[in-house]
């Protein structure tokens, strides 16, 4: 079963979440989710039993308790949601969307009727 721990320390280490849950079974992994940006933890992990019946029992008696100070919480990890949208934030806009009001998609960096928004700026292109 797959294990969601959260409100974690930042300095919680990986041996020593796997050292918590060991003392209520087996424990195939621990990962302590790092932020990519600056290598810090998030405050969150997973912790992966193969017994369900030890990893419920394990939830039942961590969710709650203080580690390092924090009131940790402990539950069934949900399955991860597919991501709906892999374009980077950007969304797909009409070209009359932007001729009618450029100022209302400042977030769309493509050409669009009359007009181009490129880092901060707007240029108008001419029609000559």
């Amino acid at each position: 079963m797959n294990i969601y721990v959260g409100n974690l320390a930042y300095n919680v280490r990986e041996d020593e979440l796997r050292s918590v849950f060991e003392n209520h079974g087996a424990v195939d992994s621990v990962k302590v989710i790092m932020d990519r940006d600056t290598g810090r933890s998030k405050g969150f992990a997973f912790v992966e039993m193969p017994d369900d019946s030890e990893a419920k029992a394990a939830i039942e008696q961590l969710n709650g308790v203080e580690l390092q100070e924090r009131s940790i919480t402990v539950n069934e990890a949900k399955p991860r949601e597919p991501r709906s949208n892999q374009g980077g934030g950007h969304t797909t806009r009409r070209s009359s969307d932007l001729d009618s009001d450029p100022h209302e998609y400042q977030k769309s960096p493509r050409i669009a009727g009359r007009f181009l928004f490129i880092a901060g700026m707007y240029m108008i292109r001419n029609e000559d």
